[in-house]
């Protein structure tokens, strides 16, 4: 599997490493296992002769115009993490460039792939159109203002989509460099996964600080602090949105443009928050938990974690 790596000026460097590393250890871990894989041949490809990551090591690429079209294609995250810096960085001369690659390689064939920031380059480049996709947790509302046709499920660490994958914030490159490696041989994955003691995801939910999405919407922002009041209760959405001044229509609007979610799945989020700080730092009982964010019994508060995080009560609680 010939694999691409789009290395971008000012790119994170751990984004970068991990996809290296997972790689190429899956290489040296299937020749001494003796585990049949054709394997990764890996390379790093640049727009300009010279680039160099954030933190300013120079990256040894290789020019795009002499390398044959790859089988996948993978974008890692710029270090821009927050839309100030990261917008304007989107059309910058070398990524505009990076843009058209992409494009040709995806006209001839190739896959394409992308975690945290670098969704936002895939995205850019209208290859994601129509397509399911993830991103960074804390740029979603920046990335569906942006993309409004591309389908972002934020929830997911990898969303595949056709021909394209994308993963979300930071360390799931990890998780997409296994995902490719997967794709190749699952027991070369999950034996990679072990070597890097690295145990599987399947949410980003976990993760999420809400109140880093909240602030570009007023109305949202006082949903946000009205339903934090109330988690122990049971919640209307038609009585929220009176007490605000505001219709049901209304709020579910703006929650879905901002966030791309119902009412309702918000105060979910907000209530396995809730349930996962007190797991994490409390001695009450799941049952007492479920009580302090809103469900009658524990059984509905596993469900739901289990549901949208892919882990239950004894994968969260500390050990003692």
């Amino acid at each position: 599997m010939r694999i691409a790596i789009l290395a971008l000026e000012g790119m994170f460097d751990t984004g970068l490493t991990t996809v290296l590393d997972a790689l190429t250890t899956a290489n040296t871990l299937a020749q001494w296992t003796g585990i049949t894989t054709p394997g990764f041949d890996i390379t790093l490809m640049g727009v300009r002769p010279q680039v160099r990551t954030a933190l300013g090591l120079q990256v040894p690429v290789c020019d795009i115009a002499d390398t044959p079209v790859p089988d996948w294609v993978v974008v890692p995250a710029l270090a821009d993490i927050v839309p100030e810096r990261l917008l304007p960085t989107l059309v910058r001369d070398d990524v505009v460039d990076a843009l058209d690659v992409l494009r040709r390689w995806h006209g001839a064939g190739a896959h394409l792939a992308a975690a945290c920031t670098g969704t936002f380059v895939l995205a850019e480049s209208g290859l994601l159109a129509g397509c399911e996709a993830t991103t960074t947790w804390w740029l979603t509302p920046v990335f569906r203002q942006r993309y409004p046709d591309v389908c972002l499920d934020a929830h997911r660490i990898v969303v595949p989509s056709g021909v394209m994958v994308t993963a979300g914030a930071a360390l799931s490159h990890l998780d997409l460099a296994l995902w490719l490696i997967r794709n190749n041989s699952p027991e070369l994955a999950a034996l990679v996964a072990k070597y890097l003691v690295f145990d599987s995801r399947l949410s980003q939910s976990g993760y999420v600080i809400s109140d880093h999405l909240i602030h570009s919407d007023p109305l949202i922002e006082r949903f946000d602090r009205w339903v934090r009041e109330r988690l122990d209760t049971t919640l209307a959405i038609d009585s929220i949105a009176e007490a605000l001044g505001t219709s049901k229509r209304t709020l579910s609007r703006r929650l879905d443009g901002v966030l791309g979610k119902t009412p309702v799945e918000y105060i979910q989020d907000l209530r396995i928050e809730r349930a996962i700080h007190l797991l994490k730092t409390s001695k009450y009982s799941v049952d007492q938990i479920a009580g302090q964010v809103g469900y009658a019994e524990g059984v509905t508060l596993r469900t739901l974690l289990r549901r949208r995080l892919g882990k239950g009560i004894r994968e969260l609680r500390p050990r003692e």
